[in-house]
């Protein structure tokens, strides 16, 4: 179809529908939902495995870090499974009042919890995002319209068809989740301009895509951008735990937006430690690059270029910056910081405190791994993103972040 408005307007027009019985549904309702999406998924796992597969065979040319965000497996279907179960046992954000207050007149006023309404999903490349997704805003009384990227499209359209008979088997609106199923690039500039179909647009994906649905996006958008997350191993460091936390942050998954990007070491403890964590970064296949100071003790690092330092990686590749103190540490992190996740590692406290009182971040830590910053490690089941907004929602974006809100006004007759 050459027209992309076919993508769009039928979809738009029934999530729109399926708005009002899915805010009024009640919450047993809804879990009941969560449960039988969660029961069909692990139930369907060789099929969602064999769709991956042929998502996977059509690639060409991709990064390990890529097939890793792309590929699906019997664990990972049983991991979206156990978010969705942590949704339903999560407390109903619709509905709930955040505050009440009386006026001297007498009125009485609420502030309440409402779905935020039609939520157009962009990602790539994650087919957990699809359910992830679909279920949070289920959960949340909201409609999602999904527009994965074309590299998963067989992935994400099986596991949008489990949604949608888990949905048919509660007795809610089928077209409360829907998948944009065309990779016709078009459909994505049309959702973008969709107003007063779609209410807010997520974004999740890599920095081409998210700058460019920031210059064209007529609908509001709750931006995530690059995550350039940085540890600072402070002179007050417990060294083995310090090792430990940095090869997580960078290692364990380098391809997703919460990996550390840039390791800050301070001057006093580099001598010791970046040989210890040099070795075990590199037994995992980590490519080093560092600043003149660290290549004076890691003389096999390769020479960081200024765009280093503003540059996420997603791969197996690390800037190391020796630092004289804490101050210089703070100062690289407010030059170079996406805002996503920045942490330390030390056991002055007084440091510690410095730290996350300094440092402007989504999720700031004290001795743990950026790779913490998850709605489903967060408690939340799961995450539709990670903002880096400073309106509405700032990291990972779960059920309350999916919400906005009413005022309700009890009076007993007055008149202004």
């Amino acid at each position: 179809m050459s027209d992309s408005r076919s993508f769009i307007a039928e979809p738009g027009r029934a999530a729109r529908a399926a708005l009002r019985p899915l805010r009024l549904a009640p919450t047993a309702q809804k879990d009941a939902a969560l449960h039988a999406f969660a029961r069909l998924l692990r139930a369907g796992a060789t099929t969602l495995v064999a769709a991956n597969r042929r998502d996977l065979d059509a690639l060409r040319d991709a990064t390990s870090a890529f097939r890793d965000r792309l590929t699906l497996d019997e664990k990972r279907v049983d991991a979206m499974a156990r978010g969705l179960e942590e949704m339903a046992a999560l407390p109903d954000p619709v509905g709930e009042t955040i505050t009440t207050w009386r006026r001297p007149n007498g009125i009485e006023i609420a502030q309440v919890r409402v779905p935020l309404g039609v939520i157009g999903v962009i990602y790539e490349s994650r087919p957990n995002v699809t359910a992830d997704a679909a279920g949070l805003c289920l959960k949340s009384g909201n409609a999602v319209l999904l527009r994965g990227g074309s590299e998963a499209i067989a992935t994400n359209t099986a596991i949008a068809d489990v949604a949608s008979a888990a949905l048919e088997e509660s007795g809610l609106p089928v077209a409360a989740v829907q998948l944009v199923r065309t990779t016709d690039r078009a459909a994505v500039d049309e959702m973008l301009g969709a107003l007063g179909v779609i209410d807010v647009i997520i974004p999740r994906g890599g920095p081409s895509l998210l700058h460019a649905i920031h210059e064209k996006a007529r609908v509001p958008v709750i931006q995530h951008f690059e995550g350039i997350c940085h540890t600072y191993v402070d002179r007050a460091a417990d060294l083995a735990q310090a090792v430990r936390i940095c090869v997580n942050a960078k290692a364990s998954r380098p391809g997703v937006c919460n990996a550390m990007e840039t390791l800050l070491v301070n001057a006093e403890i580099a001598p010791t430690f970046l040989p210890e964590v040099a070795r075990a970064l590199r037994e995992k296949g980590v490519e080093l690059r560092g600043c003149e100071r660290t290549r004076a003790i890691l003389r096999d690092a390769k020479p960081t270029t200024a765009e280093d330092w503003d540059t996420e990686y997603l791969d197996l590749i690390l800037s190391i910056r020796v630092v004289d103190d804490l101050a210089q540490a703070t100062e690289h992190i407010a030059a170079h910081s996406t805002g996503l996740a920045e942490a330390i590692v030390t056991e002055d406290r007084a440091a510690a405190r410095r730290f996350t009182h300094e440092v402007d971040a989504a999720a700031v830590y004290v001795n743990a791994s950026t790779r913490f910053t998850d709605g489903g490690e967060f408690g939340f089941g799961a995450e539709i993103g990670i903002s880096t907004n400073r309106l509405h929602a700032r990291g990972p974006l779960g059920l309350r972040e999916l919400t906005t809100y009413k005022y309700v006004v009890q009076g007993d007759g007055q008149v202004r």
